[in-house]
């Protein structure tokens, strides 16, 4: 699938009214072959920097998510592949606070949308959508290569 096709990919579930962790974790579901069920219950209590406490962005969380899968290690001796999948959350974590100044929700809501936007939940599409399809995005320019 093209950056693109998963990005949309990942709209389309998130404007369903999947959370942004899963929206990110169900995009990449099929090529990681993951269950797509598994992945949404993996993922759902993650959104709203996780369960709602405003902490980490979700899609970032979600995108940590795809990454453990392609990349982490079933091995607790494996260190090699362990600190290399450690490697790849810090630099997408690093490309997305480059974007977007910060990797925690509330910052991120503070910083783009009111209080009563968030009451209304318009946040969604004031700035949830737009970091989902950045972290998709990364995922990609990341040269993402599922096993």
């Amino acid at each position: 699938m093209t950056k693109n096709e998963t990005i949309s990919k990942a709209l389309s579930y998130f404007d369903e009214g999947y959370a942004c962790s899963q929206s990110v974790l169900l995009a990449f579901a099929e090529e990681l072959d993951l269950n797509e069920n598994t992945a949404k219950l993996i993922s759902s209590t993650f959104g709203g920097g996780m369960g709602r406490l405003r902490q980490k962005c979700g899609a970032v969380t979600g995108g940590f998510m795809v990454l453990g899968l392609a990349y982490g290690n079933s091995d607790p001796k494996d260190m090699d592949t362990k600190l290399a999948s450690y490697k790849k959350v810090r630099e997408l974590n690093h490309l997305f606070e480059d974007i977007h100044g910060t990797s925690v929700c509330a910052e991120l809501l503070k910083k783009h949308a009111t209080e009563a936007d968030v009451t209304e939940r318009k946040h969604h599409k004031i700035i949830c959508r737009k970091i989902v399809s950045d972290v998709v995005g990364i995922l990609h320019d990341l040269t993402f290569q599922p096993k």
